[in-house]
């Protein structure tokens, strides 16, 4: 689907977000979470426990709360980092406009794409940009939520 043809004011949030979405469970720790985002790719990791999301962490939401080496990292959660302040998220059939004017309110750069079921995708200021730049893509793929991509487990110096 182009821009042209429908205009980005008639795009939604399922016609933008991101379908496949990596993520983390709230009791995995800083040093997990940092290692899932390098190895996918990405700069946001939804935090999500039985499919609904309690927020979302960005790579500099990590590195301002890094402190300590790997043990200390190792042993906190990421549950620890989201705060109590409100956390945003809009449906699948939100138009766009509002998306960015959630983004823009809340000061964030991502927010997850949720419905009854839970998490279905993750809108970033880069594919707001990239739909106002007229490359969205049409998806005909289902959403899919990945956790646990891998396990690891930090190897730590003995103390002695």
């Amino acid at each position: 689907m182009s821009v042209e043809s429908t205009g980005v004011g008639a795009l939604t949030a399922r016609q933008v977000m991101s379908r496949i979405v990596v993520a983390v469970r709230p009791e995995e720790s800083p040093l997990m979470a940092w290692e899932v985002m390098r190895r996918a790719g990405v700069h946001h990791l939804p935090i999500v426990d039985n499919g609904h999301v309690l927020g979302v962490l960005s790579r500099e939401d990590l590195a301002a709360s890094w402190s300590g080496g790997p043990h200390e990292q190792a042993s906190r959660k990421v549950r620890s980092l989201l705060g109590c302040e409100p956390r945003p998220r809009v449906g699948p059939e939100d138009p766009l406009v509002r998306v960015a004017a959630v983004m823009v309110d809340a000061g964030c750069d991502a927010v997850p794409v949720v419905c009854e079921e839970g998490l279905v995708g993750l809108i970033t200021a880069r594919d707001v940009l990239a739909a106002v730049a007229g490359r969205v893509q049409s998806h005909d793929m289902p959403s899919e939520l990945v956790t646990g991509m891998f396990r690891l487990e930090p190897v730590l110096p003995r103390q002695s």
